[in-house]
């Protein structure tokens, strides 16, 4: 998720878990604290794009990060003068939540996280909700100010808003899960309807409130594209492109896993120029592009310029409407 939200959702864990204890300082510690995963998006500027696939979203993102740290930051906490008063225990669990809050709500998205790091680097994503949505971000951030000012004014219980916003909150998250099981649904039904049958399918939305969607069914050979809205009737309408493996032969083996590992499966390669295109429909899911005579399945590509000498140098673009 965006990282407003970010700070929201961990300012309402510190105000639910040691808002009694601290006061407003439990807010503020806890959008601190909810930040800190998301700063490996510092180390893009020093790394390979090759690298980025796996360090994004990766070691800080994965429960092992927020145990350890939580037990740094309690340690930390101890021995500040404000949270003194406040039980180890009870500051340990407001950092872990802080963070693994964070690593959960991350995981909701399509680029998903590395969550069992460094044990696997399966990468977690339950596709059902949008990077940025209010839907989910306002509850939040209204039950959270609600609790820092508005409830001592009207001799309401401090920790009431702040819950019913977390609540609200959740509960949305469970829905856009529901919701996007009956996405998934409809297009396992409409390609059947037309004698495709898929090994898998990605469906992932593309504005707020989970109600217009991209999808993409995986043959053995091909993708399936299409665009749908729970808001009107039409029919999907598909495109298809071939997956085109072949082309990917005699690169660097290394370089063809990560990219393949990053797409989970849901990957289509292109020539252009020579240069070999990869995109990635688990990473990005703009919809299908139209450049003259190249057809582009979304916008975000991988590209990759063989040498004789069998090195390469990597890449990465984006497809404007105007190409």
């Amino acid at each position: 998720m965006d990282s407003i939200t970010q700070a929201i959702l961990g300012a309402a864990v510190g105000e639910a878990v040691i808002g009694k204890n601290i006061g407003n300082k439990g807010a503020i510690a806890g959008a601190l604290i909810a930040t800190i995963p998301d700063l490996d998006v510092f180390l893009t500027f020093f790394l390979s794009p090759l690298q980025n696939i796996s360090v994004h979203r990766g070691y800080s993102h994965s429960i092992v990060f927020s145990i350890l740290l939580a037990i740094l930051l309690t340690w930390w906490m101890k021995r500040r003068k404000w949270a003194q008063h406040v039980p180890a225990l009870r500051l340990y669990a407001f950092s872990f939540l802080a963070l693994f809050t964070h690593i959960m709500l991350d995981a909701f998205t399509t680029y998903g996280t590395q969550l069992f790091l460094p044990f696997s680097d399966y990468r977690v994503s339950f596709d059902s909700i949008n990077i940025v949505d209010p839907f989910y971000t306002i509850p939040l951030l209204i039950g959270l100010v609600a609790s820092l000012i508005v409830a001592r004014k009207i001799h309401m219980r401090r920790s009431m808003p702040n819950t019913v916003g977390l609540i609200i909150s959740s509960t949305y998250l469970l829905f856009t899960l529901v919701n996007q099981h009956r996405v998934e649904s409809e297009y396992d039904q409409a390609l059947k309807l037309r004698g495709i049958v898929a090994e898998n399918i990605l469906t992932a939305p593309v504005k707020v409130g989970s109600m217009y969607w991209y999808g993409v069914g995986r043959t053995q050979d091909s993708l399936y594209i299409g665009q749908y809205s729970r808001l009107d009737s039409k029919d999907i309408e598909f495109t298809a492109f071939p997956v085109n493996d072949h082309l990917l032969d005699g690169l660097d083996p290394y370089l063809v896993n990560r990219l393949k590992w990053f797409a989970q499966g849901y990957y289509v390669v292109a020539e252009k120029d020579g240069k070999i295109r990869v995109y990635n429909m688990q990473c990005d899911m703009q919809g299908v592009r139209h450049y003259g005579d190249y057809l582009a399945p979304t916008a975000f590509y991988y590209e990759i310029e063989p040498h004789a000498d069998h090195s390469y140098n990597l890449s990465v673009g984006m497809h404007s409407r105007k190409d």
